[in-house]
């Protein structure tokens, strides 16, 4: 059940509420057209390019992007510098640029509910791991970047 229970798969069924709702139930509601879409197109990019960014530095730490496994190695250079939950920004950013994109308007509050879920379900799990295994590194990493931006 845990490879279940990642990120992706809550991004894919916030993602896939919004659509339904776009779909099915816009009650006559709009972001306002082409600048909604180039914002979202926008954010879905900046999406991807935080979570491309965040897998190049951990696989050149040799490190795993996993959330339930546990980290060989603390990294806190590249991207990591400026957050220390990079994916999961870039979680969050894709999911508000497909909700602009799809015109989803009534599924905007999935945007922090989902932010929510994930450090509940992994964030916080994860730096628990963290703060056990690396001590002192990880208490002056967290005094030092920011858990989100």
């Amino acid at each position: 059940m845990k490879w279940i229970d990642i990120p992706p798969v809550w991004l894919a069924g916030a993602a896939a509420l919004a659509w339904v709702q776009a779909s099915h139930y816009p009650a006559g509601l709009s972001f306002g057209g082409a600048w909604a879409d180039f914002t979202g197109g926008l954010l879905v990019g900046a999406g991807l390019v935080l979570m491309a960014l965040a897998l190049i530095e951990l696989r050149r730490h040799r490190t795993t992007p996993i959330p339930h496994l546990e980290a060989e190695r603390l990294v806190t250079s590249g991207i990591y510098k400026r957050s220390r939950n990079p994916i999961y920004l870039g979680d969050a950013l894709i999911l508000a640029g497909l909700i602009l994109r799809w015109d989803a308007v009534l599924s905007l509050p999935l945007v922090p509910i989902f932010i929510w879920i994930i450090e509940r379900r992994f964030i916080l799990p994860e730096e628990d791991r963290l703060r056990r295994k690396f001590r002192m590194n990880f208490a002056q990493y967290c005094h030092k970047t920011r858990r989100w931006v």
